[in-house]
């Protein structure tokens, strides 16, 4: 979970959060149901009543797109592939799965699960609703969540990368060229396509006067986004193949002793010398890493009293990478755990530091080399 997310509990041990922007979307769809859709349906209900089930189906809408998210989650975790984290926010949920999958049939089985959950939920609501015809809320609720679901699965078979069509059409050139890279950067143009299609549609109906328009602008942006952002990464992926931590990493990483105190790393090396991450020595041994954030940590006013040694992260704790592993294996071996360095080691001795700003400059190094 990233501290923009409040966590609200574990399915199948994968942690779901609320990102904050989650409580908008949650207050505007409630307002319009409440003021808008409802009373269109249903003139005779209480003020209360129409507040109420605007409320309540918001947050059935939610636990659908949650039930969608877990459908992609069981299969990736059928297929052995880490599910970091499921997060609900303004553009409805999405699932934080750990790596790549294995093959174009393990990225078809995964991208089609949710678009099936969601399907079936539709399926549910829709055949429900005869047996609560007789309570107005409930059917009203059903006949709503039964079109938004079947709504979703029309919206995510969009063949655009991110959305689970495009991870569909991504699995069907991958099956067809044998190159997952390759397969990623075409479903991803594709993806930009319709990003910048549904952002011109959606400022055109602006314009004339439908300012629900502006959404659908609005996901466009977001997906043209996701979309540029998952091209700029497979040419990432294409620069760094072939190249080793050992080119990037900076060999030299200050070392402090175990028993210093946090103010004195501020003092001396943060502030002093402009460092941000340093090992932590207990005599000639390296014990762990100290960084910035975990200084952040602890309330000032315990610095001159609390040692590095503890609030460190310790060595044993840490993924550690040899020189020869691949730079792009080592930044996602970062991503997995969510750090921003991790210490080299060779020989059992940490000979030196990568972190994410090495990784950049040395892409910034290839370029400039017209690599």
């Amino acid at each position: 979970m990233t501290r923009h997310n409040i966590p609200i509990g574990r399915v199948m041990g994968i942690p779901i959060g609320l990102d904050y922007s989650w409580f908008l979307i949650f207050g505007l769809l409630t307002w319009s149901l409440a003021v808008s859709y409802y009373p269109a349906e249903f003139r005779q209900w209480s003020p209360v009543m129409y507040w109420a089930t605007g409320a309540a189906t918001a947050i059935l809408l939610f636990a659908s797109v949650l039930l969608h998210e877990l459908g992609h989650s069981l299969v990736a975790l059928r297929y052995k592939i880490p599910v970091r984290s499921i997060n609900l926010f303004i553009f409805g949920g999405v699932a934080q799965i750990g790596a790549e999958p294995p093959s174009a049939a393990a990225e078809l089985a995964i991208a089609v699960a949710g678009p099936a959950v969601s399907l079936a939920l539709a399926a549910i609501f829709w055949a429900a609703k005869p047996v609560v015809a007789g309570i107005q809320p409930l059917w009203g609720m059903f006949k709503y969540l039964a079109y938004i679901n079947f709504m979703l699965v029309v919206f995510n078979l969009i063949p655009g990368y991110p959305l689970d069509g495009g991870r569909v059409f991504r699995a069907v050139v991958w099956a067809a060229t044998r190159s997952m890279s390759r397969a990623t950067l075409i479903a991803a143009n594709v993806g930009r396509f319709f990003g910048f299609l549904f952002i011109f549609y959606g400022v055109w109906q602006a314009f004339a006067g439908n300012l629900g328009g502006l959404w659908i602008a609005f996901i466009g942006w977001f997906l043209e986004s996701a979309a540029s952002t998952q091209a700029q990464q497979v040419t990432f992926q294409g620069m760094l193949s072939g190249h080793e931590v050992s080119q990037a990493m900076s060999p030299r990483c200050i070392a402090v002793p175990a028993d210093l105190t946090l103010q004195q790393v501020v003092d001396q090396h943060i502030l002093g010398g402009g460092r941000r991450c340093f090992l932590v020595n207990r005599g000639e041994t390296t014990v762990g890493l100290m960084t910035l954030h975990r200084i952040r940590e602890v309330p000032r006013a315990q610095w001159p009293t609390t040692s590095t040694a503890q609030v460190m992260l310790p060595l044993e704790k840490l993924k550690l990478l040899a020189p020869d592993t691949e730079l792009w294996a080592a930044l996602q071996e970062m991503d997995r755990d969510g750090v921003n360095q991790l210490p080299v080691v060779s020989g059992g001795k940490v000979v030196g530091m990568l972190t994410r700003e090495d990784v950049i400059t040395f892409l910034r190094t290839l370029r400039e080399l017209g690599r």
